[in-house]
């Protein structure tokens, strides 16, 4: 059971790599200049480390339920709003040829809050 919980570990960070690299890939393609925001199309790696996150995440809080560990209910519902709102900003916005200025920068917000919330909410 440990090597499943730290499989799902490995791609749980690899998600949050994703989002991250996710960010500087959409502010070095943005057609106007990295400093004037995309207003190109949003890239489906958003959508992809999200759902790697989601799924990986509710794959650590069960295989966490049944090793029998505590767990802190609120900070993964927290943890699990953030995401669920970063995935539908990226389905939201997946289709569409140009996107917000809000965008990126609000997406590579949540990605940190969810980031420290794992790191500094014990």
């Amino acid at each position: 059971m440990e090597f499943v919980r730290n499989l799902l570990l490995f791609l749980h960070l690899l998600g949050m790599a994703i989002l991250v690299a996710m960010f500087f890939l959409q502010r070095r393609t943005a057609p106007e200049g990295p400093l004037n925001n995309p207003e190109g199309p949003l890239n489906k790696g958003w959508l992809h480390g999200s759902v790697l996150q989601l799924l990986t995440g509710m794959g650590l809080v069960g295989v966490a339920e049944v090793m029998d560990r505590d767990l802190n209910h609120v900070k993964i519902g927290v943890k699990l709003v953030v995401v669920v709102v970063i995935a539908g900003l990226a389905v939201g916005f997946q289709n569409r040829e140009r996107i917000a200025n809000w965008l990126t920068p609000t997406l590579a917000a949540l990605v940190v809050l969810n980031t420290g919330v794992a790191v500094f909410w014990s």
